[in-house]
């Protein structure tokens, strides 16, 4: 597939655009708009910024990643998955450690677009990507408890800390806030999906929970003062940037590179589906690294590019970019004239948006698959992923993750077959080859999988003790690629053959390993008159040659 830059996209997005058009992107916008509203205000809260930091990242995000976007359908903001690493951050660094950590990732993500790195993200693992977002939903969840029951628990190390925690008791809960994050948490269940798609059932039970405080004046925590303005008194500027610790902020800054890659990359696939229009991944990635270098500096925290908002704008109607900065125009419309009604909205019924989306995140789809048909070792990477999510830094949770789908992965690939059989003259004469296989010291050995360092060891153990064989027939079609271990072990077995007085013939050879043959000179040293089309040949050239003399055993 071709790769495309910013300005054909554009210009393939806005070739023949029509009043039409501009009007079916409109109204995908403010649909999307009435989403993002209660998830900017939830996520920038979660996030352990405010709630005005959420709607700052979602405005910018929906501005300047969405203009410089990878793909028409992308939607940026502040996101659950985003909200999970940086809570633990800000517990550890500050708002300032958060900015410090999202600039760095920017660059970084930036590097990594501008570098075209963009598919070595396809690397990790399903699995390992399942465990991380409901682990992340776990997270999201855990963090939500206080605000559900309207109490303040000790801070700790990690959710499963702090879920170990509520267990201990001493607190006793507010039902004032049950009642507010019930009745959002209701909503959100039974609310029509037919419905939800003019109206969202997030953004109706806020309205309604914030109705019922409104009316009956309960003593709960509310969202606050919002400003009115983009640029947020709390923010990132140079003065304040920790220059002489900066190494401090690699981990954190690292996680947030790899979370922001990875979810922007696999909303990208999703909406790529749906459209059929495919995701430029190192353009989006650059958009996601310049956005995300901005940000910081109006106050704002990481974003990333949202499934959830990206797929409304797309069932709304939406057909290009247009939407992502519609929807950004209007949150910023809506900060301006409805700040002071949305300062009275209570935490606890962002806490209920934030719990229904935390187990909508969970990606059942993939998880029933991999449990109703026994993967044993999806089970095991997903599980160990899901618990070292929650109990570990997320960045230790992806590597755990990816490390024990590597050794999965060497481990099934190290196992390559290997059949040695003897000529059989019926089946060649039933294929028309009627004056060979009349020897069984010629055999054939049919190879299937990589030879590469992990399947040496196989390799080397099926031809030892290898007797009264006069030529030995390697067909390897079933080889795909060969590395330096291999060449050596292929080496070993040509000169020990060579000792013994058995011919090596090499058939079937596909052209990479061809050419890897070259690099090392086996195709030198075994001989270019034996390499062949296929293993009939070579047999049918086995004796011709007077390989076999001896009488038919």
């Amino acid at each position: 597939m071709t790769r495309k830059s910013l300005f054909q996209m554009y210009k393939e997005e806005f070739t023949g655009y029509t009043a039409a058009k501009f009007r079916q992107d409109l109204l995908a916008g403010l649909t999307v708009a009435a989403v993002a509203l209660p998830l900017a205000l939830a996520f920038g809260v979660v996030s352990g910024a405010t709630a005005s930091a959420g709607m700052v990242t979602a405005i910018l995000a929906g501005l300047i990643i969405g203009g410089l976007s990878g793909a028409p359908y992308q939607i940026s903001g502040p996101t659950g998955a985003m909200s999970a690493v940086l809570i633990v951050l800000t517990q550890k660094y500050g708002l300032n450690g958060v900015w410090m950590a999202g600039l760095m990732a920017g660059i970084a993500l930036l590097i990594i677009g501008l570098l075209r790195l963009g598919r070595f993200i396809a690397f990790i693992p399903a699995p390992v990507i399942t465990g991380f977002t409901s682990g992340i939903a776990a997270i999201i969840a855990i963090g939500q408890i206080d605000n559900l029951l309207g109490v303040k628990t000790p801070g700790s190390d990690s959710s499963a800390l702090k879920l170990l925690g509520y267990f201990k008791g001493g607190f006793t809960p507010d039902w004032h806030t049950l009642v507010l994050a019930g009745i959002v948490i209701g909503i959100m269940i039974f609310w029509p999906k037919k419905w939800n798609a003019h109206f969202p059932s997030s953004l109706l039970g806020i309205i309604a929970a914030t109705l019922v405080n409104v009316l009956v004046n309960w003593p709960v925590a509310v969202i606050g003062e919002i400003p009115q303005t983009l640029l947020l008194a709390d923010r990132l500027n140079f003065q304040s940037i920790p220059w002489g610790n900066l190494s401090d902020f690699v981990g954190p800054a690292l996680t947030i590179t790899a979370l922001g890659a990875i979810e922007s990359l696999l909303c990208g696939a999703v909406a790529s589906n749906m459209t059929g229009i495919r995701l430029q991944a190192n353009q989006e990635l650059i958009a996601q690294g310049v956005g995300n270098i901005i940000i910081p500096f109006f106050g704002g925290v990481p974003a990333t590019a949202a499934i959830a908002r990206s797929s409304v704008g797309i069932k709304s109607g939406g057909k290009t970019r247009v939407v992502s900065i519609v929807h950004a125009l209007m949150l910023t419309a809506s900060m301006f004239f409805l700040a002071p009604v949305m300062s009275r909205i209570p935490l606890a019924a962002l806490a209920g948006v934030l719990v229904v989306t935390a187990w909508r995140m969970n990606e059942w789809e993939s998880i029933h698959y991999i449990f109703h048909n026994k993967f044993k070792t999806a089970i095991i990477t997903f599980t160990i992923t899901l618990l070292a999510t929650v109990a570990l830094d997320l960045t230790q949770a992806i590597m755990i993750g990816a490390f024990l789908s590597a050794l999965v992965f060497l481990n099934d690939s190290s196992s390559i077959d290997i059949q040695i059989q003897e000529v059989d003259p019926e089946k060649l004469r039933g294929r028309g080859i009627e004056n060979a296989g009349h020897c069984k010291h010629v055999r054939v050995a049919y190879l299937t999988g990589p030879l590469f360092f992990a399947a040496t060891g196989n390799f080397n153990e099926a031809f030892t003790g290898l007797t009264n064989t006069h030529a030995l027939i390697l067909s390897m079609r079933g080889v795909p690629l060969i590395d330096t271990s291999g060449l050596q072990s292929l080496t070993t077995l040509y000169q020990n053959l060579k000792k013994s007085g058995t011919v090596l013939m090499l058939a079937s050879v596909q052209p990479g390993v061809q050419a890897m043959l070259s690099r090392g000179g086996l195709d030198t040293m075994i001989g270019p008159e034996n390499f062949f089309w296929s293993a009939d040949q070579a047999i049918v050239e086995a004796e011709k040659r007077g390989c076999v003399y001896c009488a038919e055993i």
